[in-house]
């Protein structure tokens, strides 16, 4: 593997070193970085790789597959050229300013050229301490890997700005955590997952430097984030100006605002929305407690840390970001010298977010596009509806595919249309011409037909054939998400060393909105027995 990579790390070249290489979780100044090598591990064993960004990187199926690929991928072997290091950075955690955190358990190896011309940053997740670590001890366990490797390729493949994650590899050896913060912790399988991206750098990478009115250093980085990922921002400037680095927040608010939108658009849930977890790049980093919504609910939170506030559930995400981005306004205003600028981004997001997300909602329902005099009350109307009973998200968008704009459907069949949706009903117990009896009390039958008529009179208003609405509809509307539960499957499984529900996994998630008849049995509501079953419902940040 000596010549498969040809590093170009120009973050580590180029910005300031913490001068101290000591690996002790420690107070770090003056740095955008700090030098440490991963930790050694006992036995490390490729678990699983996502073949596309392996592809992408220039990787073939030998190299993967050698024994070599896991003695680097868990951290035991440096290629030549790699320049592995942990990055400084700071954050908002739950709204309050929580001072200096850092890549407490991500070790940074090297940046490579993929085969597009892209650059990309290999990142081990779970590799040992580094200064960053405060009281933990750097490591992951297989539990939580398994979650952020699965998560990060299915994120891609349904067409979700994300960090990408290359590999999965266990240790061999075990790490001792307590899952549910109630003192009783276990040991656990230890794991690493290798992401990757074009650059890790978070809105806390900038608010650490000014938190310590470290203008300089906050300014060298500002500049570096600008000619090497935002490029097309400048031309051959010496200096960049006060409209460049205005430029370069509105596109950062642009990039969140349309990863809100994506999010919504699938019902993702990401759970631990800190300034921290905001990558620069508008891309969904760190996988921790997340979820997809099942029984649609704005209020739901996958993170047990945030049952009380609710601050990062669903509905919130959007407002959050913005919140996020105006701290990060607040770190680089005193580089830029003005705030006009800054603010007239912040507007303009909220904006943007509320016409965009019509317009989005509009796709997912099949309309040629959003008329505010046809379709807001359409809108609200079906938002009422989902909330009024548990209904499935991911099932209900997808099933409205099917029906049809010029049938004349009994309120018993428009019923039948969506009734796998509804998580209320056992439709081999109560089938089509009974739902009237079934546990879907009669406002709801009602309110649900009622609301399927009013959207198949829209359907009727457009040009566009059912064949082709269709069409758009199931590009849009996945039919299969990464659900907990299924993840979980996934993790006990492999827990128990079969690995055979990870790989099912990756090949469905690779094709997230085509019909594959051969996995149906994952297009079905969360079951019953993961209601409360940890890691079904709900997580914690343990891992």
């Amino acid at each position: 593997m000596e010549n498969i990579f040809q590093f170009r790390n120009r973050f580590f070249d180029e910005l300031p070193a913490d001068p101290d290489e000591r690996t002790v979780p420690r107070q770090v100044y003056n740095s955008c970085y700090s030098k440490v090598n991963p930790t050694q591990v006992r036995s490390p064993c490729l678990i699983s790789f996502s073949s596309s960004i392996a592809t992408s990187l220039g990787l073939d199926s030998t190299v993967i597959e050698s024994s070599e690929f896991a003695q680097v991928f868990a951290g035991n072997k440096l290629l030549q050229g790699m320049t592995p290091y942990a990055m400084c950075y700071g954050g908002h955690q739950f709204g309050h300013w929580a001072g200096q955190l850092g890549d407490g358990r991500a070790i940074n190896l090297g940046e490579v050229v993929d085969i597009y011309g892209n650059n990309q940053t290999l990142q081990l997740k779970g590799a040992g301490l580094t200064p960053y670590s405060r009281t933990a001890d750097g490591l992951a366990v297989l539990r939580s890997s398994v979650r952020e490797f699965l998560c990060s390729e299915a994120m891609y493949h349904l067409g979700v700005p994300t960090t990408r994650a290359l590999s999965l590899v266990t240790t061999g050896e075990k790490v001792l955590r307590d899952m549910f913060y109630d003192g009783h912790p276990e040991y656990e399988p230890g794991a690493i997952v290798c992401r990757v991206a074009p650059s890790f750098i978070r809105f806390g990478n900038f608010q650490i430097f000014a938190a310590r009115k470290d203008f300089d250093n906050l300014k060298r980085l500002i500049d570096f984030c600008i000619r090497y990922d935002f490029p097309h921002l400048i031309s051959n400037e010496k200096e960049i100006s006060r409209e460049i680095y205005e430029k370069w927040f509105i596109e950062i608010c642009d990039r969140t605002m349309r990863l809100m939108i994506e999010w919504t658009r699938v019902g993702f849930v990401h759970g631990v929305m800190n300034t921290d977890n905001m990558s620069i790049l508008g891309l969904t980093i760190d996988y921790g407690p997340y979820g997809w919504l099942e029984g649609y609910d704005p209020y739901w939170t996958p993170n047990t840390t945030d049952t009380e506030g609710r601050r990062y559930a669903f509905g919130n995400q959007p407002q959050i970001a913005q919140w996020n981005l105006y701290q990060l306004a607040n770190a680089i205003a005193p580089v830029i010298g003005r705030t006009e600028g800054l603010e007239a981004a912040l507007s303009q997001y909220s904006e943007n977010y509320n016409k965009e997300s019509k317009e989005m909602f509009a796709r997912k329902l099949g309309l040629d596009r959003y008329q505010a005099e046809n379709d807001e009350l359409l809108f609200e109307s079906l938002f009422e509806l989902l909330v009024a009973s548990e209904i499935d998200m991911t099932i209900f968008f997808r099933l409205l595919s099917k029906i049809s704009s010029q049938s004349d459907y009994t309120s018993e069949q428009f019923f039948a249309l969506v009734a796998d949706a509804f998580y209320d009903i056992d439709t081999d117990k109560y089938p089509p011409d009974s739902y009237r009896n079934s546990p879907i009390n009669e406002s709801i039958f009602n309110q649900t037909v009622s609301w399927l008529k009013k959207y198949q009179a829209r359907l009727e208003q457009q040009s566009v054939s059912d064949a082709d609405r269709t069409k758009k509809m199931n590009l849009t509307n996945p039919k299969y998400v990464l659900r907990n539960y299924m993840a979980q499957v996934a993790i006990d499984k492999a827990s128990e060393g079969d690995t055979s529900e990870v790989e099912i996994l990756m090949k469905l998630i690779e094709k997230p909105y085509d019909e594959q008849p051969e996995f149906e049995k994952y297009f079905a509501k969360r079951p019953e027995w993961a209601r409360q079953k940890a890691g079904c419902s709900m997580l914690s940040c343990s891992s």
